[in-house]
């Protein structure tokens, strides 16, 4: 089934105008994922320069083919202008493209490069002046075109698929590890290009650690399992988490917790629409566990930003101001961690519409595995 094109011609357009309202002549755009969504370039070495009316691309020889066609396949080869080379032609290339511009002051993206590499270049494009920008295009990147979130719902149905193929193996004495092979592996066999980040699981005592990584345990009857997942497809993210009870229906304290979560998280997707502050969906998730008495086992934020990387803005946590808007992709995904019992985490990737949220991500929240 072929998807909807993404709108990368367009982005070079919505980032121009952001350069004057940063007050600098040009910006350096060295954060790969960030290269990507200007141009369609997937290679791992890469650097573009904005200015107000130009735009300029370094890459080395192992790119040379790749790079040209990623760009025509975006349809922005006549706006981008490509150069291949070696580590000084790629320097050389971008400081006569700031110095062309007339710049005077350089934006650079301060979360992606180093103190050291900042120095360099501030020596390098003297007298011209490097400004540390951040957040320019990952704030662009917030709302997603038709064709991103086609790719994300893809992603979303492939890791739903692999998990109803693994879910049965839970109960066949297999090890955290075993079980998280086999989902990665179901997820490529489905039309994955990889993991979306390491998959967890985490069963028994480890499922009180939120971001346990899978061992050797063996998982037994009567365990909480919490898996945490996703798929990579044409470079977007999905993101799920579901717990099970091995073997039979959760009991004390541990099924009060499965009850509470199943609710919080409910009352959170419930909460995202256009319009909303992400920090009221985490309120929602949060003061229905404080409520239950577990407000402090509840040690993180409710959720995320998700795209070509898998934790982008906005962040769905305590006091956040971003204001969710249409094309937003965010997860819901509150948990409760007790040593001694066990965690149990449930989440969802979703896309904010005008009136609600769509959920892209909708394998069962069935309890006993």
């Amino acid at each position: 089934m072929s998807l909807p094109v993404l709108e990368l011609d367009a982005r070079l357009g919505r980032l121009r105008p952001k350069l004057a309202e940063i007050e600098v002549d040009a910006i350096l755009v060295t954060t790969l994922p960030n290269v990507r969504y200007l141009t369609g370039f997937t290679g791992s070495a890469g650097i573009l320069i904005v200015t107000a009316d130009s735009a300029l691309m370094v890459t080395d020889g192992r790119y040379r083919t790749q790079a040209a066609q990623q760009l025509r396949d975006a349809g922005v080869d006549t706006d981008v202008e490509l150069v291949i080379g070696g580590v000084e032609g790629q320097r050389n290339a971008l400081i006569g493209s700031a110095r062309r511009a007339g710049g005077s002051r350089i934006g650079m993206e301060a979360d992606d490069i180093t103190w050291g590499a900042q120095r360099r270049w501030e020596e390098l494009l003297s007298p011209a002046v490097t400004v540390p920008v951040s957040g320019v295009v990952e704030k662009l990147r917030e709302v997603k075109d038709a064709g991103e979130i086609a790719r994300m719902q893809r992603a979303a149905k492939i890791a739903d698929d692999a998990l109803g193929q693994v879910v049965e193996d839970l109960g066949k004495s297999l090890s955290e590890l075993e079980i998280a092979l086999r989902i990665d592996t179901a997820m490529r066999r489905l039309g994955a290009e990889d993991r979306a980040f390491e998959t967890i699981v985490a069963s028994g005592p480890n499922s009180a650690k939120p971001h346990a990584r899978p061992s050797d345990r063996v998982i037994e009857a009567g365990d909480p399992v919490v898996i945490d997942f996703g798929a990579t497809f044409d470079g977007y993210r999905s993101d799920m988490t579901r717990t099970f009870c091995v073997g039979g229906p959760p009991a004390g304290d541990l099924g009060r917790m499965f009850e509470v979560v199943e609710a919080a998280q409910k009352a959170g997707v419930h909460s995202v629409r256009s319009g909303v502050a992400a920090g009221e969906v985490d309120r929602a998730c949060r003061d229905l566990i404080a409520r239950a008495g577990w407000g402090d086992a509840f040690e993180h934020g409710t959720g995320h930003g998700v795209g070509l990387d898998i934790h982008e803005a906005p962040s769905v946590g305590p006091g956040s101001t971003a204001i969710l808007e249409p094309g937003v992709v965010v997860t819901v995904e509150p948990g409760v961690y007790i040593p001694g019992i066990g965690g149990v985490r449930i989440e969802d990737t979703v896309v904010v519409t005008d009136s609600a949220c769509l959920t892209l991500t909708c394998f069962p929240k069935d309890v006993v595995a």
